[in-house]
């Protein structure tokens, strides 16, 4: 039986048993065995593949965002809004046959925005050129997902999503597993567990083809993150909704969407009138978890026009490395002005976290 009749045969086993306490354990094991054999089929998939056109783009700017949607919700419009770029649009589907680049420049941040051609329902199983999208996509450190008003079912696009193994808004799954020579698995939890007893936890570390292993389990997850985890090829990103053409319809109809997609915090916008595009802005700077630095040289003022850009939870090391390639190097200490720092001006060592705002001044060997 070839792998794809296996996973069809899975699958069909899993929709007709019906999940509660007495079945969980055995779905468990079914859908670990299933991921494996996904993941089986994408590796034989990518080892037979010819050498068919693909997209690739060079990342450039502090981050780049992938817009994904439907065809013609207006992701190209919404590019040409966001960064002065002329991604081709039209009133027609699959406009977008290539990747299109643009610079959105906001706070200081320049920030790559890519137009994505448009997915449709099956594009997580090659419908539409949908992996090659999806593929692009996944090198993204944002996905703007992008409705309208006359068509948001969002639940269609995050499915196809998850398939190709994205976990939006979610953070991997904090276990660790190493191999053994013998004694079985052994599973420790260093939480209490609500989701995921010893026995299932065993089982489908088990039936994901792991004989001898020590798993350890630091969070309270469920059976499919701990399948995540083993499958090992998720990508974890965070995310944005947009919801395009408000101009279109109603204040009452685009209130009633952006109810229905409340979970996703959507933003309502107008890519032709340019309404709600600030916001959008905003929240995709937000969502990128930026901080803005202000560098001040030895015995000179601070430069407070031009900041340096760098990710939530930078440290001097990461100034220095932004800097120049010797700095951490001939490091001997640093200075920090701002809301990091216990007293302006606080001398610092190279692992400092630095926050929003601090003025640093670095100081190496000469």
């Amino acid at each position: 039986m070839g792998i794809q009749e296996q996973i069809d045969d899975i699958e069909e086993e899993i929709k007709k048993t019906q999940y509660n306490k007495a079945t969980e354990f055995h779905v468990g094991k079914l859908k670990a065995k299933l991921a494996k054999l996904r993941a089986d089929q994408e590796k034989r998939r990518e080892e037979g593949k010819g050498g068919g056109k693909g997209y690739a783009v060079k990342k450039s700017g502090h981050a780049t965002v992938a817009i994904v949607g439907f065809p013609s919700v207006g992701k190209s419009t919404i590019l040409n809004m966001l960064t002065g770029s002329q991604s081709e649009t039209g009133a027609y589907q699959f406009t977008t046959l290539s990747i299109f680049p643009g610079i959105l420049e906001y706070k200081g941040a320049k920030i790559q925005i890519l137009d994505m051609p448009g997915l449709i329902e099956g594009a997580s199983r090659g419908k539409g050129r949908g992996r090659e999208v999806i593929a692009a996509a996944r090198n993204a450190d944002l996905i703007l997902l992008c409705v309208d008003a006359f068509n948001y079912r969002l639940d269609i696009l995050i499915r196809e999503l998850e398939m190709a193994g994205f976990r939006l808004n979610q953070t991997p799954p904090r276990v660790s597993l190493s191999g053994k020579t013998q004694g079985g698995i052994s599973v420790n939890f260093t939480v209490k567990p609500t989701r995921l007893d010893e026995d299932m936890a065993r089982g489908i570390v088990s039936a994901y083809g792991h004989v001898n292993a020590d798993v350890v389990i630091r969070e309270d997850i469920s059976q499919d993150q701990l399948i995540d985890f083993l499958t090992g090829n998720k990508v974890y990103v965070r995310s944005v909704l947009a919801i395009n053409k408000k101009d279109l319809v109603d204040t009452k109809t685009i209130k009633k969407i952006a109810k229905e997609l409340s979970a996703w915090n959507p933003v309502p916008v107008s890519a032709v009138t340019g309404s709600g595009m600030e916001t959008l802005k905003e929240t995709i700077f937000q969502r990128l978890r930026f901080i803005r630095l202000y560098m001040k040289p030895q015995n000179q003022e601070a430069d407070m026009k031009e900041p340096l850009v760098v990710p939530d939870g930078a440290t001097v090391g990461t100034v220095c490395d932004h800097l120049h390639r010797d700095f951490r190097r001939n490091f001997r200490y640093a200075q920090v002005w701002g809301k990091s720092a216990k007293f302006p001006g606080q001398m610092v060592g190279i692992d400092h976290r630095l926050k929003d705002g601090d003025i640093v001044s670095v100081i190496i060997r000469r």
